[in-house]
């Protein structure tokens, strides 16, 4: 049974182990050498064509994979509501919620919106020391990226993980994936507080012997989980990973308010085809694409009038994935009358691009939200079963449906096990 109510309070920093840590993380990082440390393009960057996803083979003298556990996009940077002098030794409490399994990990810094470098000076795994590099000390620049050395860490499958990060000092803005569903912690001279974002961290990458690679999903707030209960990890990419049992990882790319053409208002990303490279194409490990979005493209202003430029902008996503070697599954918008942007124009918009989708040559297959969560008797509403209270988001219940109707042969060519249908 998955254990969805794994709380924070694995957190305990027992500091009689930090001598045994170190050099268990030092000799990890021997095992592991050679799987590199690096940084990535600003964000917006054209990307190179002769580069490839950060997916590099294990090392000759050892078996396995590196993929991708758990991912959160960045969405934005923000600052802090303290003054800058309580915020210097500030400390973060990443938790996350692992989709498979491995025996090492390694992950990715993230200063995609900061405007100055971002010094880290003591980062851990579960209390394990990371290095950077062969450097307890990292230095990250404003708008890149940096993965760190693997560190030897036991990482189950279906639990919680703590990525601890200190800041010397209170340079910013934070690069952060706000409205996260899960509780993580800042310390400061003020005391801790909780928050819901998640701050710095972006992927955390396992070493695995036995799942093949992960499923990287794009999406918005209804990929996200806008909707589904705190902690209690009820997202639709979280009980697809419960389903395919620690055989592939799940990446959830989700950004509450994100678009396929246009760049999200309010702080909710830039639009997905400007960060699909960054944050799908590059996740370790990845074997398939699930692109669930466009619903924000019909209903927020501006609203997009024209069903073909949202298919094309899908398709475009997907060409790009196709090249490198990559299947795609996409699914249908689902409907949202009753919400405070609603109007029939919008509603026509929404089923002409469906059509369109269920029509093929935009994905490779498709999933079909729409028919999932829709009223029968009112087709261009949630069912109400389904629905969190605001027309437009999914609560718990809705969430499941989503996640247990994904068809697993067609997204990873195996067959499943009984138990995992």
């Amino acid at each position: 049974m998955p254990r969805r109510q794994g709380y924070a309070l694995l957190i305990a920093l027992v500091a009689g182990t930090a001598v045994l840590a170190a050099a268990v993380a030092f000799a990890g990082s021997l095992l592991f050498s050679g799987t590199g440390t690096g940084t990535r393009p600003k964000q917006g960057a054209v990307p190179d064509p002769r580069s490839v996803a950060r997916t590099p083979a294990a090392p000759a003298h050892s078996t396995g994979l590196w993929a991708a556990t758990w991912t959160a996009a960045p969405v934005t940077g923000v600052s802090d509501s303290y003054n800058s002098s309580a915020l210097n030794r500030r400390t973060v409490r990443n938790v996350v919620h692992t989709s498979i399994g491995g025996d090492a990990a390694r992950i990715t810094l993230s200063n995609a919106f900061g405007t100055r470098p971002l010094v880290m000076d003591r980062v851990t795994v579960n209390t394990r020391p990371v290095t950077f590099a062969g450097a307890a000390t990292v230095t990250v620049a404003a708008g890149e990226q940096i993965v760190s050395d693997p560190v030897t860490v036991p990482v189950p499958a279906d639990s919680d993980l703590v990525v601890t990060l200190r800041t010397p000092t209170a340079q910013g803005p934070v690069t952060v994936h706000e409205r996260g569903h899960q509780t993580s912690y800042v310390d400061t001279v003020w005391g801790t507080r909780r928050t819901d974002g998640w701050r710095y961290l972006t992927a955390v990458d396992v070493h695995t012997r036995t799942a093949a690679g992960t499923i990287a999903v794009i999406g918005d707030s209804l990929t996200a989980g806008t909707g589904s209960s705190l902690d209690t990890n009820s997202r639709w990419p979280d009980v697809l990973a419960d389903r395919l049992g620690g055989r592939y990882g799940v990446a959830n790319a989700g950004i509450a308010g994100n678009r396929v053409l246009r760049d999200g208002r309010g702080g909710h990303g830039v639009r997905a085809s400007a960060r699909f490279d960054r944050d799908v194409l590059d996740v370790a490990g990845v074997k398939t694409v699930v692109i669930a979005l466009g619903i924000n493209d019909v209903q927020q202003s501006p609203q997009e009038t024209d069903p073909q430029r949202i298919a094309d902008g899908l398709r475009s996503m997907t060409l790009r994935a196709h090249a490198r070697g990559l299947q795609v599954v996409g699914a249908t918008l689902m409907p949202y009358e009753g919400y405070a942007t609603w109007t029939p124009g919008s509603n026509d918009v929404r089923e002409r691009v469906n059509a369109l989708i269920r029509a093929g040559g935009i994905f490779d297959s498709v999933i079909d939200f729409d028919a999932a969560a829709r009223d029968p008797y009112r087709p261009t509403r949630l069912l109400p079963a389904y629905d969190s209270g605001d027309h437009l988001h999914l609560n718990d219940a809705g969430y499941r449906q989503l996640g247990s109707m994904v068809d697993l042969t067609t997204l990873v060519h195996e067959q499943p096990t009984s138990d995992q249908l």
